[in-house]
Order: C-alpha cells, then sequence, then structure tokens
C-alpha cells in the first residue's frame, strides 16, 4: 500500500472560511470578539450586549440594548406541545439530550417556512436564544417533580435562569457571575460545534437543524462536557491530599486530566483568569475552599510538568458548582451561552454561503475485491 499523502488530520490548521466574530490567538492568549478584547468584554458590558456584538456586529447604545433585550423577553415562551414533551421525558434522560431534541422540535412550531430569509432567521436566532434557557431550567424542575415558573420580564438573561432552575430571584452577585461566564462562552472561533452548525447550515437547511448540530457537537467530553469531567474528577480525587497521587496515576498511565490543555491555546486560555477569580471568591464565601484548592494544586502540577495550562472548562466547572447548579446542567449552560455565537455563526455562514466539502485520503484496498457468493464465503 502506498503511503498517504501529507495531510491536516482533524483538518488541524486547515482555514476553512473567514469570520469578523471572534479572534481567537492561540500563541498570544488572545480572544477578541469583532474587535474587543474579551478582558474589556468581562469588565463594562453584559451579556445582552455581546448578544448584540455577534448579531448586529456593534456595540448597542442604550436605545439599541433596550430593543434587543425587550425582543429576547418577548421570546421566554415554549408552545404548549414543547413543555409537554418536557414533562414526558425520562426524569434520568441526560439534559443534553433533552435540549437538542427540544431546539429541533422548535422548528416544527415555526410555519414562517423561507429557511434563507435574513430578517426571519435574525428573529429566530434572537429566538433560540431566548428559549434554550427555559428548555433546560423546565426540565430540570420537570425532572424533580416541581412546578414550571412562568417566565419574568424584569430579569436579566443570566438572572432569569437562575431564577427558573430555584423559583427564586438570585443575588446580584450570582447573577453577575453567571452573566460573566456567559459572555466568556459566547463564541469560539471555529470550535466543533460552531463547524458543525456551519456544514449543517451550508447546505441551506434550517437555522433548527443547524443548532441542533452544534447542540450534539457539544455534547461530547473532548468538547463542552469537558466541564462536568472537572468535577467528577475533583469528586473523585476527594480531598486535598489524594491530589498529588492522582495527577502522578494520569501522568503515568497517559490518562486525560480534564480541564488541561486546550487544542488552539498554546498558553494561558484567556478565558480561565476570569472564571479562577471568580471561582475563588465564590469558595471563599461559601467556607469549601478545598475545591479551588485542589484545582490550583492540580493546575501547578500540569503546568510544571507538562508545560499545560487549565482552560476555561477547568475552573468555570467550581464556579457552577459554587452557583449550586447540578452538574449534568454544566454543558447546557455552555449551550445556552454558545447559542448566541452558534446563531450569529449562522446568519454569517448565510451571508457568504459556500457548501462545505473536504477530502478523504482513501486508505483501504486498492484493488477491486472478488464478490464471493454468499453460501461460499
Amino acid at each position: 500500500m502506498s503511503e498517504a499523502p501529507e495531510y491536516a488530520k482533524g483538518l488541524e490548521g486547515v482555514i476553512a472560511n473567514e469570520s469578523k466574530l471572534s479572534d481567537v490567538q492561540g500563541q498570544a492568549g488572545v480572544l477578541r470578539y469583532l474587535g474587543y478584547n474579551i478582558d474589556d468584554l468581562v469588565a463594562h458590558t453584559s451579556f445582552e450586549e455581546v448578544v448584540h456584538l455577534l448579531h448586529r456586529h456593534k456595540l448597542p447604545n442604550q436605545a439599541e440594548l433596550d430593543g434587543l433585550t425587550a425582543t429576547l423577553r418577548a421570546n421566554r415562551n415554549l408552545p404548549q406541545g414543547l413543555i409537554d414533551f418536557i414533562q414526558g421525558a425520562p426524569k434520568d434522560a441526560n439534559p443534553m439530550d433533552v435540549l437538542r431534541t427540544a431546539v429541533s422540535m422548535l422548528g416544527l412550531y415555526d410555519t414562517r417556512g423561507d429557511n434563507q430569509n435574513r430578517a426571519l432567521n435574525e428573529e429566530r436566532s434572537l429566538a433560540i436564544c431566548a428559549k434554550t434557557p427555559l428548555i433546560v431550567a423546565y426540565f430540570h424542575r420537570s425532572r424533580q417533580g416541581l412546578d414550571l415558573p412562568e417566565p419574568r420580564q424584569d430579569l436579566s438573561e443570566a438572572a432569569h435562569f437562575l431564577y427558573l432552575i430555584s423559583d427564586e430571584v438570585p443575588s446580584e452577585n450570582a447573577a453577575k457571575t453567571l452573566d460573566v461566564a456567559y459572555i466568556l462562552h459566547a463564541d469560539h472561533g471555529m470550535n466543533a460545534s460552531t463547524f458543525s452548525a456551519r456544514v449543517t447550515i451550508a447546505t441551506l437547511s434550517d437555522i433548527y437543524s443547524a443548532i441542533t448540530s452544534a447542540i450534539g457537537t457539544l455534547k461530547g467530553p473532548l468538547h463542552g462536557g469537558a466541564n462536568e469531567g472537572v468535577i467528577q474528577m475533583l469528586e473523585e480525587i476527594g480531598s486535598e491530599d489524594k491530589v498529588d497521587a492522582y495527577v502522578e496515576d494520569c501522568l503515568a498511565n497517559k490518562k486525560k486530566i480534564m480541564g488541561i490543555g486546550h487544542r488552539v491555546y498554546k498558553v494561558l486560555d484567556p478565558r480561565a483568569p476570569h472564571l479562577r477569580k471568580m471561582a475563588v471568591k465564590l469558595t471563599e464565601q461559601l467556607g469549601e475552599p478545598k475545591w479551588i484548592r485542589m484545582s490550583e494544586r492540580i493546575a501547578a502540577t500540569m503546568k510544571e510538568r507538562k508545560g499545560l495550562n487549565a482552560n476555561v472548562d477547568f475552573y468555570s466547572a467550581t464556579v457552577y458548582y459554587s452557583l449550586g447548579i447540578p452538574t449534568d446542567l454544566f454543558t447546557p449552560i455552555f449551550a445556552i451561552s454558545r447559542s448566541a455565537g452558534w446563531t450569529a455563526q449562522v446568519l454569517e455562514q448565510l451571508d457568504d454561503n459556500r457548501l462545505y466539502r473536504p477530502l478523504t485520503y482513501y486508505a483501504g484496498p486498492k484493488a477491486d475485491q472478488p464478490v464471493v457468493p454468499i453460501g461460499e464465503r
């Protein structure tokens, strides 16, 4: 067999399109949305402002922000058939499976057609952003046999989600913490889930199919599911005095340590320090510092031994855990925030569409193989 030609396995390093949305500089450890540094966005904007930035390509003035906020809040509703599905779903279902199916079902209730109409797709995009939190929160409450709170119109996106899962208005600090997490996760270049969304919409399918593709991709433990793996790892370790032995075992047996390293960032993930700061603050407030101390020990050891840094998932797990959010909702929260980026990427794809059709290197038999009759095989 002849040797395979050189190719980029997993499309690593291949530029497949161009985008104005997020600038991910892996060697420098920089992330920008439409030219705005993530550090400045965290310091000076809200998640709603970032949604406007990604969708309208500009930071809003107050009137524009009020308009976008009103649109998001007006879409805080679900068709009754979708609520029936959520309440009838198995109580032990994976919340990402429920979210994936529910977003697909949203397409059943959108009878306006014309999947390539820009104005309609802009409306659909914001509606998806507004409805995904309800889907996640309603399933979480339904599986516990709890009632489903009526959506409110007076809370931010982050505060409203926390209200929906607890039926209590969250503290200002809790809402701000989740708002920052939303901003940090809103978009991130051509990651796996964004790529799958753009591949789907590039066929001129519909936006619900594209976001369904993205959710299914995000579910994987090598992508969005990594933050759940971090808490599971910390719980498995159990205590600070067992951290070193756990890390040594992983290194000796070439086991992956969740939340360490990144496919793109070769230096510190620029989102990680923000979440680390919040994780430290929250664990101090709760009087449970062992989680962050264990995390810091793992991060320091992996930096020293392997030259790898903690990524955004490493600290977001502790943040969500400290907010009292169940572990299996960590990835759905990622999906809620990333819906802003997915929908913006889909709109951008449609503006200058080209069907994705990469080649593959065929590594099977080269010559025709004889077909032996079934009775002789």
